[in-house]
């Protein structure tokens, strides 16, 4: 069990790089990130939303899927810690969606778990990734009672 991230998208930006792995470095199992980058689609729209969907669809299994998306459900990182030893305490593997440009249909939002939105507003996929690493760390470290988060 660990946490996985299914990205639609490019390879990581030489800053996101480093961002990620300087809080990958200090993630420690089940909270380590694997990450699988889905390409764009060729198309556009709805045609991309859907292609891009149902290969994220293909790699999902059984596992408690939180999808990314502004219009989710907004939660403090606390809650995102209960979010996510939850499942992985229950021997269960969390994957991580951002979807691509379009977003995703609906057979994903059905598909996922829980929805969570980072911020109503919409920010670029490369600065989700590693906004989502810290978030990562941050619940960890909630999680084990230590110090890095401050309320």
């Amino acid at each position: 069990m660990a946490i996985r991230v299914l990205a639609v998208g490019r390879k990581h930006e030489s800053w996101v790089s480093e961002g990620i792995e300087r809080y990958s470095r200090r993630l420690k199992k089940p909270f380590d990130l694997s990450w699988q980058l889905i390409a764009h689609s060729a198309r556009e729209h709805d045609a991309a939303r859907k292609e891009e969907s149902e290969r994220l669809l293909a790699r999902l299994g059984t596992d408690y899927v939180i999808l990314l998306d502004e219009r989710g459900r907004a939660i403090d990182s606390p809650a995102l810690s209960r979010t996510l030893l939850k499942p992985l305490e229950a021997s269960r593997s969390v994957t991580v969606i951002i979807g691509g440009a379009y977003g995703v249909d609906q057979q994903v939002h059905q598909r996922a778990d829980f929805t969570w939105s980072l911020s109503p507003l919409v920010f670029p996929h490369q600065l989700v990734r590693l906004i989502l690493a810290e978030q990562v760390y941050r619940a960890q470290e909630i999680a084990g009672g230590r110090s890095y988060h401050h309320e």
